[in-house]
């Protein structure tokens, strides 16, 4: 293989990967988004798929480029609205 293909196959690799973390980010800030809302109304709310898209994240990021991100805890959604209602 050429450098010059080594190197856009390389290129395009990290490309799909930021596209892919992109992608998961935006569901993970809907979902945190959807139990935030939740919590404010005080409905009974779940962190699962916050963090299970967070795992998905971390799992692209043992492949390089991009950052992992911390799992959410239901004590941090009650911070954060109360935060929010300050």
């Amino acid at each position: 293989m050429s450098v010059h293909k080594a190197i856009t196959k390389h290129s395009h690799s990290q490309h799909e990967k930021v596209k892919k973390f992109a992608e998961l980010e935006s569901m993970r800030e809907f979902e945190i988004d959807q139990a935030v809302s939740k919590c404010r109304n005080g409905e009974t709310f779940s962190v699962d798929a916050i963090n299970a898209v967070t795992k998905r994240i971390n799992e692209l990021a043992k492949k390089g480029i991009v950052p992992t991100r911390k799992l959410v805890t239901k004590e941090m959604v009650k911070e954060y609205v109360e935060r929010l209602e300050k």
